[in-house]
């Protein structure tokens, strides 16, 4: 495999990184935003510089390479047939989510979401005015997650609930779920009416041969009743770029996406997110596949030093995104206690789990896409803190 360099150190205090320019304190090393700090692809970066030298940044027509690219790699990679007429392009996941529930729901419907759960999804459904319904994950024997069926039935039965709002594979757990919960989860809301929106923007970074199984390829009912929303901005860290899909199969479905995309006017996306796209999904393979490597390395780095020096904080196992999930229970401090003091004395910047919802209690989210410089110093500020306590 070709040699990649993520060793280097690239971001840095005064960069313009929001996620290292959010402290004010130089000394704090910050794991919390879920953004990486490797330089992207480098065939990206040359399709960039290729652009920059046109010197012409006005509005964009996204072009038919762009759409190729999108298809042919979901089609390589993953198995998924998509049909360009079912893409509607968009400036990020995040909004995206927010236009399909406003599309999908009336005012004071209910949204059903598995939690512990991104916190962008408990804005996105509030501020469209629906009600946020818990499907609380269920934590198995070795920490890590699985969903509760049961519960999910009868929370789907509820004739108020329209939406199950899913995220695959799902963070802050990390878990990669397989075609068999998912297609659980699709009959579920079949049989009662209930729409998904699957948010996949981590579907590239799957490891130790987990397989990321796309929502719409399961079934023809299930592409039918589902809007997916896909980013190459995760994987190839390009996620400044603004630059993400929502592929809706039914056309009525379709038309009302497209109208709340324009409603809420992000419906417009740079040169810059249309080039880098394509870049990644026709270059960027080789540079992928190192990157999952080295965090894959980086995530047993962090579980080894863990277990040999902290054994009872532990690492929920990984199979998907690059965002250790740790328990913090045994500290005998709450997520917000530990997360405040580790700053304070630690200076390493975690997020707190209530962040994700309460059941995100006793845990902390940790971003591991980082130099493994800054990966040991942030561990053993970590550990230095934990056996203060």
């Amino acid at each position: 495999m070709k040699e990649f360099d993520f060793d280097s150190v690239v971001c840095r205090r005064g960069s313009g990184s929001y996620k290292w320019d959010s402290s004010t304190d130089s000394e704090v090393i910050p794991m919390w935003v879920a953004d990486m700090d490797f330089k992207t692809a480098p065939c990206v970066i040359e399709a960039l510089q290729r652009r920059v030298s046109h010197g012409v940044f006005g509005y964009t027509r996204v072009s038919d390479a762009y759409y190729e690219a999108v298809c042919h790699w979901f089609e390589q990679e993953h198995g998924w047939h998509i049909n360009r007429e079912h893409i509607i392009y968009t400036i990020g996941v995040v909004p995206a989510v927010s236009a399909i529930i406003k599309a999908m729901t009336a005012k004071g419907d209910k949204v059903i979401v598995q939690t512990p759960a991104f916190d962008c999804f408990f804005s996105s459904v509030r501020n469209d005015e629906c009600q946020f319904v818990s499907n609380p994950l269920l934590q198995n024997a070795d920490g890590s997650y699985s969903i509760d069926f049961e519960l999910l039935s009868r929370q789907a039965a509820d004739p108020d609930a329209k939406v199950l709002l899913l995220c695959n594979p799902h963070n802050p757990s990390g878990r990669c779920w397989t075609r068999e919960e998912l297609e659980r989860v699709g009959k579920i809301c079949l049989d009662n009416g209930v729409f998904v929106i699957s948010d996949e923007i981590h579907c590239e970074l799957t490891f130790n041969g987990h397989q990321y199984t796309p929502f719409a390829s399961i079934s023809e009912e299930f592409s039918r009743n589902c809007a997916v929303c896909i980013s190459p901005s995760k994987a190839f860290n390009i996620a400044g770029l603004q630059i993400a899909n929502i592929v809706a199969e039914d056309d009525e479905t379709r038309r009302r996406i497209d109208k709340a995309i324009n409603v809420n006017e992000v419906c417009d996306v740079n040169p810059f997110g249309v080039v880098a796209t394509i870049a990644a999904y026709n270059e960027g393979k080789p540079w992928l596949e190192a990157l999952k490597l080295y965090l894959w390395e980086n995530y047993k780095y962090l579980c080894g030093r863990m277990e040999a020096e902290a054994p009872h904080y532990r690492i929920t196992p990984l199979e998907a995104t690059y965002l250790a999930w740790m328990d913090i229970r045994s500290s005998g401090l709450t997520s917000e206690e530990f997360y405040s003091g580790l700053m304070e004395h630690g200076k390493v910047w975690l997020n707190p789990g209530t962040k994700y919802g309460s059941e995100g209690e006793g845990f902390v989210r940790i971003n591991l896409a980082t130099p493994r410089t800054i990966l040991a110093e942030a561990v053993d500020r970590l550990l230095n803190f934990i056996k203060s306590l």
